[in-house]
């Protein structure tokens, strides 16, 4: 298994945060770590919605919404043959704004090897997301 979580301070309140996080089709505006990213439905995000992603050097990947707090948190799960990956999104508050924690894990009988191939790059894409979510969210205003 591999893991890796980035906790950033966003100097926006939580509820401009979650609008910026919720807006999944607008990330790859905020970050290079992403192509394209088309959601299966039009609104707001919502439990068992699928999203497929893009991201250079990584096969596109569906993504399935499978938690939502609204305002709060989401997570989505994408699964290949031998792999399971999770991405959780936490917006958390604070007297200045608020935290934003990203984190992806891996598991599955292939996560060691995919892990070891792919930590380096999933570190950095996580750490792109995580501060072009900041600079758009402190941004619009």
């Amino acid at each position: 298994m591999g893991s890796y979580e980035r906790t950033i301070a966003v100097a926006a309140p939580p509820d401009r945060v979650w609008a910026v996080l919720e807006d999944v089709e607008s990330w790859p505006a905020s970050t290079p770590s992403m192509s394209s990213v088309r959601r299966s439905v039009d609104g707001a995000l919502r439990v068992g919605e699928r999203v497929r992603v893009r991201q250079p050097r990584l096969p596109p990947a569906v993504w399935t919404v499978t938690r939502i707090e609204p305002g709060r948190s989401f997570t989505w799960i994408s699964r290949a043959p031998g792999l399971h990956s999770v991405g959780d999104h936490e917006i958390r508050p604070g007297p200045d704004g608020c935290t934003l924690v990203l984190r992806f894990a891996q598991t599955g009988p292939l996560a060691g090897p995919a892990w070891r191939l792919m930590a380096r790059t999933v570190r950095r894409y996580v750490d792109l997301e995580a501060e072009g979510l900041k600079r758009r969210a402190e941004s619009s205003g």
